[in-house]
């Protein structure tokens, strides 16, 4: 079976119908029978507006990066992508690589 996983980079305050982008990203791949979800929150970066956003502490950032992993088989993965698609509408970036999968 070959394995993807989808990595899709956002900042913690994109937001889809006043919900965060992350968290409807996480909800509709379990609505789609993706395997699994995670979310994990940057520390620091940034994207195409080239501010760097830090969680330092004496930084006031609060649009740190987010980004939301899956990791399925390629067929359930390339059946998602054109509703995340429609979903990301030009906010934030997803990227599709082949994995190897150890330990199941």
């Amino acid at each position: 079976m070959r394995t993807l996983r989808l990595t899709v980079l956002l900042g913690e305050n994109d937001a889809w119908r006043r919900r965060p982008l992350y968290t409807e990203v996480v909800h509709r791949a379990h609505r789609a029978g993706l395997a699994g979800a995670s979310v994990f929150r940057g520390v620091e970066g940034f994207g195409a507006s080239s501010v760097v956003h830090t969680a330092r502490l004496l930084s006031l950032s609060e649009e740190l990066p987010v980004a939301v992993i899956v990791v399925d088989a390629e067929e359930r993965v390339r059946a998602f992508l054109p509703e995340l698609t429609g979903l990301l509408a030009g906010r934030g970036l997803a990227t599709v690589e082949h994995v190897e999968v150890v330990g199941r």
